[in-house]
């Protein structure tokens, strides 16, 4: 088997583990402020959920081009195995975290150290030939996503038997597994930049923005992860409200929602980033984000569990084109050996829209209502689809790819 095909398929399923691991507790992190903090009041809850929440993007953020750098100069796997070993034991500390300070503390270390997955996307990246970009960039985000549909599933079943604070110890534990596998399964053969094309942090910012696309995609980026994370805090919450009576179920409904968004992801990011590969991965983009905030619309007016659940597996439909559409044009417009470093910026600006997102919409919820955050999150899609529509399309300038 080719090698980049065996890391491909390693890495999707280590990273499968990985999400699966990380989204067993995240989705239920206001639960967790609620219980085990002695936290009543729904609008302090909402608030400590998206300042928690946010903060790992804070500091993944800061420090993302700098791993980004030095990826580039030293290889993609050592960055890789960095952040795995080290978020095992982040993430195992945070289930002995004795107040809302120390949860707070612990997932700012996390972002610090963190950053597996904008790596193991540079390294597919940086091996997968051109013209199949697109469908690899949709299988490692398919597994990604199949992760986050298992774990909720997981962690809501376990919430009630072991508690929330185990949850954390066993996430640590898989993702000291997983790393373990990428360790002695993923092979790079990373040869390191000339002298010439070495650079520091000023010399890569200057680069990187001086071009006409890639800021265009930062942008783009931002836009759709504070629009898509904006309902996290408030999701259990929603959900707690549509089951009035049936309550003390909504861990295991949250889970049964995610995992409605999640299946529909899985089964179109392979063909959609296919598509892409095909027609232009910038249609593709258009497309999903129009779809995405039409199928928020009506989320905010639903009366049932149910409705919501087939609303969320619709969006998830929509979303499996966004984050590989980005990716794949984002590689078509970087030269090999800058591809750890345009990834490691474009993962500051997830970040950015990841901590703004779930902080706004928490406090949104608040003081506005829950029903809010799901129009105000169709609204920042259209006007990403707006930015989208005038910076490929209007501009009449596709994306055009630079030599390797």
């Amino acid at each position: 088997m080719e090698t980049w095909r065996r890391n491909l398929y390693v890495l999707c399923g280590s990273l499968f583990v990985v999400m699966m691991a990380m989204s067993m507790i995240m989705p239920f992190l206001p639960l967790y402020i609620q219980q085990d903090f002695g936290i009543e009041d729904e609008h302090q809850v909402t608030a400590w959920a998206g300042i928690i929440f946010g903060a790992n993007f804070l500091t993944a953020g800061l420090v993302s081009p700098i791993w980004g750098n030095l990826a580039d100069k030293h290889g993609r796997k050592i960055m890789i195995l960095r952040s795995g070993y080290f978020m095992s034991i982040t993430v195992a500390l945070t289930g002995f975290a004795g107040s809302l300070w120390q949860l707070l503390a612990l997932r700012l270390i996390n972002g610090l150290v963190g950053g597996i997955i904008p790596a193991s996307t540079a390294l597919v990246a940086s091996s997968v030939p051109r013209e199949r970009i697109g469908w690899a960039q949709g299988m490692l985000q398919s597994f990604v996503t199949a992760g986050t549909i298992m774990g909720p599933l997981f962690g809501g079943v376990l919430a009630g038997r072991i508690g929330f604070r185990m949850i954390f110890v066993i996430t640590g534990c898989l993702l000291l597994l997983a790393t373990l596998v990428i360790t002695f399964m993923v092979k790079e053969n990373f040869v390191p930049p000339e002298k010439e094309d070495r650079s520091n942090l000023r010399e890569d910012f200057r680069m990187i923005f001086s071009s006409k696309e890639l800021p265009a995609l930062f942008f783009v980026t931002v836009m759709i992860q504070f629009a898509l994370f904006s309902i996290i805090p408030v999701l259990p919450i929603y959900i707690s409200q549509l089951l009035g009576s049936e309550g003390s179920k909504v861990a295991l409904w949250a889970g049964i929602v995610q995992a409605g968004m999640g299946v529909a992801n899985v089964f179109a990011s392979p063909r959609l980033g296919m598509l892409g590969d095909r027609f232009g991965s910038q249609k593709v983009l258009l497309f999903a984000l129009l779809a995405s905030a039409i199928v928020f619309i009506p989320q905010g007016l639903v009366t049932t569990v149910w409705q919501l659940v087939v609303l969320r597996f619709l969006l998830g439909l929509s979303l499996g084109g966004l984050l590989p559409s980005v990716n794949a044009l984002l590689r078509r417009a970087t030269p090999t050996h800058m591809v750890s470093r345009v990834y490691g910026y474009n993962q500051s600006f997830v970040s950015i829209g990841s901590m703004l997102g779930p902080m706004i919409g928490g406090f949104l919820a608040g003081y506005v209502s829950i029903k809010g955050v799901f129009f105000m999150t169709a609204a920042f899609l259209l006007i990403n689809a707006g930015w989208v529509y005038y910076s490929f399309f209007y501009r009449n300038k596709p994306l055009q790819g630079t030599s390797t």
